[in-house]
Order: C-alpha cells, then structure tokens, then sequence
C-alpha cells in the first residue's frame, strides 16, 4: 500500500516526500502507508521535544515489539494456549503437576504452549509441552525471576523490559488461555482477560481457570465474583460464562479445543462483524441464528458471505466460509454463546 495514503503526515509536504524517498530506497513496499506513519511518530517526538525518558520508554517498547513479532512469526498458523500460575509453585505441588499434565496434553493434541519462563507454574508448562513446542517471554526483574533453564539458549525465549510488551505478546499469539493458582500478577493477567473480552478489545477465546487437586483457588475466587461483582450488578452474570473452572486436565484440553472445533476466527469488516469457520451454514441454521441471536444482531441479521477485499489482501483465511451480522460491540458474552452454537452444530468428523 502506497506511503502516499496515509493520512498522518509530518505537516511538511518536503519531508513527507522525503520519508516515501527513503521507504522506497530501503525496500518497504508492504503497508508502506502504516511504517510512513510510523516514521512520522517519531519525527514529530523528535521536533515537539518529548522527554528524553519518554523518548527511552517508546524506543524501547517498539525494539521488544519488533523482535517479538519476528521470533512468532514463523509459527503464525500453530495454535498456542498461554499458562499463567505462581512463578513460587514447588515442583512437588499439585499446581506444578497440573500444569506440567496440561501442557503435555495440549502439545499432543499439535499446540505449543507460551508462559512466562520462570520457575514454578511457568517452567511446569514448559516442562510438559517439551521446549520444542514452547515460548518463554521472560520479564527481566530485579528480583525473584530467572528465566527457566529448560530454554536456555531457545531462540523462542524473548526477554521483556515492560510488562504491558509482554502482556500484549501474550494476548496477540495466544489462541486460549490456562490459568493456575497464583499471587497478584496471575490474578492481574486473570482479570485484565476478561477485561480485555469483556469490552471487546481482544478476540473471545476460551479462559480455563485450572483447579489443581486439593484447591479451592479458583472455587473461591469464582464465588467472590458472583457475589461481589455479579451480586452488586458491578458486571453482568453473564460475563462469567468467558471463564470456566476446570477440575481436571481432560476437562480443560476439552475446553479449549471444542473452541475450536468449527469456529475459527473473526473480524470486523466495516459494520459488520465475521466468523470464520471450518464447515458452512446451511439455511436452517442461519434462520435458527437469526431467532436465538437477533439481540445481538442489532443493525442487521446474519447473512453468509464471502472474503472481503480487504480479507483477501491479508490472505487472512479467504477460503474459508463466512458468516456476517450487525453485532452490537457489548454482548460479547453472548457472542460467546453464540460460538459455543455454531460449535455445537459441527459436522460430524468424517
């Protein structure tokens, strides 16, 4: 896409001709229009004299960014779960089991797994999925984390300075997440999470909180939510049905991969929001859809349709079949149900 289409500009048409000057010399043809903009960011830093600190932290997060793009990259198309639990957990703890059992289960069933590669929870993950099939996205402290030696050496383990660089790795590459007895940074990861789905600002995607042998973690927690939260109208019920406690590792693979079983994706194409699935809907259930989900299809019913221009110029899943509807952008725990529908009614295998 052409730098010229871009919208944001330095305010100075020379420089702007210089900036396309030099994309064009380096190579940059592929959205040539965002890294334009890009450029211009950090021009426009340079002349409105920001903090040399501020100027620090953007430079910084936008060189842990790129290298984090870079090192996923080549396994854009495998399915990953994220593991999140104390980086305390003693090898000899129920939780550590849990976790080292659950990434094992999901890597035979062709997922890698990405924690935080630390000890505990984080290394158990590790453990279990084998460092072939796993990512480590350390956070560099002064304090208490190292990264797992199970990695050491891995071009998979990426080393963040800020929290909020790891945390959008984990979000962006995760397809599910798995979650473990932990202190405040799981408990943070658990409720930015559904913050995130819950306003829509992340895609839906299935949230096991993993109840290990002889806990009451997540129970506890889960009861704290529905009175404290749900009980004083401070969320709705329903948001609660993003996450589900999982009192065995069959019970949580089986949640996170049924997820997957015809849906596949969405996005938003102009008003309307698309899902993507493995397997097409026939009129019958497009009419069954139109009657269960019609409070949520608010500006227009669901209809099948094709790959969009702009799909097709992402090479994001064109073959795949579609489906459109005007989706009022709050319900998204009932999109949730609405997914966990159009899984129900999967073609048999075979």
């Amino acid at each position: 896409m052409s730098p010229r289409r871009a919208r944001y500009r330095t305010g100075d048409e020379a420089l702007d001709e210089q900036i396309i000057t030099l994309l064009e010399e380096a190579g940059v043809h592929r959205d040539a229009d965002l890294v334009f903009e890009m450029l211009v960011s950090a021009l426009r830093m340079g002349r409105e004299a920001v903090d040399r600190g501020d100027l620090k932290l953007v430079n910084a997060a936008l060189k842990e960014l790129r290298y984090s793009f870079l090192v996923f990259e080549p396994y854009r198309r495998v399915r990953k779960v994220s593991i999140f639990g104390s980086a305390r957990t003693r090898v000899d703890d129920p939780g550590y089991v849990a976790a080292r059992d659950f990434g094992r289960a999901m890597a035979d069933r062709d997922w890698m797994v990405i924690t935080g590669a630390g000890p505990g929870i984080m290394e158990a993950g590790i453990e279990g999925a084998g460092a072939e099939r796993a990512f480590g996205v350390n956070i560099v402290l002064p304090f208490e984390q190292e990264a797992t030696p199970l990695l050491a050496g891995d071009p998979k383990l990426i080393n963040y300075r800020y929290f909020f660089t790891r945390k959008l790795s984990f979000m962006k590459e995760s397809a599910a997440f798995a979650l473990l007895p932990g202190g405040f940074g799981t408990l943070d990861e658990s409720f930015e999470l559904l913050t995130l789905m819950q306003t829509g600002r992340s895609a839906i995607a299935p949230i096991v909180l993993l109840e290990p042998e002889g806990s009451t973690y997540w129970s506890s927690w889960l009861r704290f939510t529905e009175t404290e939260l749900a009980g004083r109208a401070l969320i709705h019920p329903e948001d609660l049905d993003l996450v589900k406690v999982c009192t065995t590792i069959d019970e949580a693979v089986d949640e996170v991969c049924a997820f997957y079983v015809r849906y596949h994706s969405m996005r938003f194409v102009g008003r309307r929001l698309v899902l993507r699935l493995t397997s097409p809907v026939d009129d019958d259930e497009l009419a069954d859809l139109n009657g269960e989900f019609a409070d949520i299809a608010t500006t227009s019913p669901f209809v099948r349709v094709e790959a969009s221009a702009s799909e097709i110029e992402d090479d994001d899943v064109p073959d795949l079949p579609r489906i459109a509807f005007g989706f009022d952008r709050r319900s998204f725990a009932r999109l949730r149900h609405l997914i966990d529908r159009l899984n129900q009614r999967a073609p048999a295998a075979g």
